[in-house]
C-alpha cells in the first residue's frame, strides 16, 4: 500500500499560481505532464524563488523508469536549479528578497552529527527528500485539488518553488543563472566524486566510465585534480570527442576496449582511479571498472543503480589481495556550502567549463523530447529555461 499523504485544504491566500511538469504515475515511464499549479507563500524558513532555470538530471528520470522506486504520487520534478528570492518566510535571518540563489539538492542543517563533522552531503535532513512532502511534512504545491510532492523538497520543473533555506546557497549577482543552475547537483557529483572520493593525485591516471552530465564533471575534476592520463570511458562517439574538450587525454568506446589502452598507457601497472558514472549504475560492470585499476587503487562508484538491484559482478579475491578500495559517494562527497561558491568561483576565473556543458536548452513543455534527447546521448546537460 502506498504512503497515506496528508490532504490539501486550500485556503488560497497569497499562492502563486504557475505551471509544472508533474509525473502522475511513476515507474511506469509515462512520461511528464506539464500543467498548472499552484505553490503556497513560504513557512518557516522556506523561501520562495523565481528560477531563472533548471538542469534536467537524469534521477528525475529515475522515477519515471523505476530505476528510483517511490510509492506515492503526484510528484512535481527537478532538483537542480538557480534563481532569484521572491519572499522569505519567518526566522530566515540571511536571504532576503533579490538574493540570487543556487539550489542544492541535498539539504545541509548545519547542526546534525554529519554536518559538524564536514560531511554536509550526510545531513540527515537528506533523509527526507524523496517522502513526498515538505520537510514538516506537508505540502506547498497543489494540484487538481491535492497535495504535490517535490523532489528534493524543491521541484524546480517550475518557475517558482518554495524551498527551505538549508537547500538554498547565496551566489554573486554577476554569475548567469542559467549556469549556475548546474552546480546545484551534477557539476559537484562529478568533480568531488574525482577530487573527494577517489582522491585523485597529481600525476595520476584516472578512468571515467560514463561521460554525461555527471561523468563529464568528473572529468573535469581529475584534470583540476593534476591528473596526468584521463580516459573517458562511453559508448557514444559525440560524447567521447566531448570528453576531450574538458581534460580527457584519451577515449575508449567499451570497458573491454578500455583495458587494452589502460596497459599500453601505463606500461602494464594500471589506472590509480577509477570513477563510474554510468547513467544506470549495472552490477555486471563493475568488476570490469576494478580490473583497470592497479594495487591499492580506488573504484569511485557514483551512479544510482536500479534500487531493487543486488546482484554484483566482483572477483573479491582480487579485490581483497589487491589491497583496492571501493568507495560509494553521494553527491561526489562535497560539502554544498563549501562547494557550490567554490566551483562557481573557478567558473568565473575560467577555470571550470559551465557553458560548454549545456547541450540543449529547452522550454518546460519540451521536457519529454529533452529527456528523449538524454537517452539518445544527444545531450551532456539539457537546460530548462524560464521567461524573466
Amino acid at each position: 500500500m502506498g504512503a497515506v499523504l496528508p490532504t490539501y485544504v486550500s485556503s488560497r491566500e497569497n499562492q502563486v499560481k504557475t505551471k509544472g511538469a508533474l509525473l502522475w504515475e511513476p515507474g511506469t515511464r509515462s512520461g511528464w505532464t506539464v500543467e498548472e499549479i499552484e505553490i503556497d507563500p513560504p513557512k518557516e524558513r522556506e523561501a520562495l524563488i523565481r528560477l531563472a532555470a533548471s538542469g534536467l538530471c537524469h534521477s528525475d528520470d529515475h522515477l519515471d523508469t523505476g530505476d528510483i522506486a517511490i510509492d506515492w504520487a503526484p510528484m512535481l520534478g527537478g532538483h537542480e536549479g538557480a534563481g532569484v528570492v521572491e519572499q522569505v518566510g519567518p526566522g530566515v535571518m540571511n536571504l532576503a528578497p533579490g538574493d540570487h540563489v543556487v539550489l542544492s539538492f541535498l539539504p545541509s542543517c548545519g547542526l546534525c552529527i554529519p554536518c559538524v563533522a564536514g560531511n554536509q552531503n550526510l545531513c540527515d535532513l537528506g533523509a527526507g527528500v524523496l517522502a513526498g512532502t515538505a520537510p514538516d511534512g506537508t505540502h506547498r504545491i497543489h494540484a487538481r485539488g491535492q497535495g504535490v510532492g517535490a523532489m528534493s523538497f524543491l521541484g524546480t520543473f517550475s518557475p517558482y518553488c518554495v524551498a527551505p533555506i538549508d537547500a538554498v546557497i547565496k551566489i554573486d549577482p554577476a554569475i548567469p543563472l542559467d549556469k549556475a543552475a548546474l552546480v546545484g547537483c551534477g557539476v559537484p557529483t562529478g568533480w568531488g566524486s574525482a577530487v573527494y572520493a577517489a582522491e585523485t593525485r597529481i600525476g595520476d591516471t584516472v578512468v571515467v566510465v560514463g561521460t554525461g552530465g555527471v561523468g563529464m564533471n568528473a572529468v573535469q575534476g581529475a584534470r583540476h585534480a593534476g591528473a596526468s592520463q584521463i580516459v573517458a570511458v562511453d559508448p557514444v562517439a559525440f560524447k567521447r570527442e566531448k570528453a576531450k574538450e574538458f581534460g580527457a587525454t584519451h577515449t575508449s568506446p567499451s570497458l573491454d576496449e578500455a583495458l587494452d589502452l589502460v596497459v599500453e598507457i601505463t606500461n602494464g601497472r594500471l589506472a590509480d582511479r577509477a570513477i563510474f558514472t554510468s547513467g544506470v549504475g549495472d552490477g555486471k560492470l563493475l568488476n570490469a571498472t576494478q580490473v583497470l585499476v592497479r594495487k591499492g587503487g580506488v573504484i569511485a562508484y557514483t551512479s544510482a543503480a536500479p534500487q531493487h538491484q543486488t546482484e554484483v559482478t566482483f572477483d573479491l579475491f582480487t579485490f581483497a589481495m589487491s589491497n583496492k578500495r571501493l568507495q560509494g559517494t553521494l553527491f561526489g562527497s562535497c560539502d554544498p556550502r563549501n562547494d557550490i561558491p567554490m566551483l562557481l568561483d573557478l567558473y568565473m576565473r575560467g577555470k571550470l567549463m559551465l557553458d560548454e556543458l549545456i547541450t540543449h536548452t529547452y522550454a518546460l513543455e519540451d521536457i519529454n523530447q529533452a529527456y528523449q534527447d538524454m537517452h539518445d546521448g544527444k545531450n551532456l546537460r539539457g537546460v530548462i529555461v524560464y521567461d524573466q
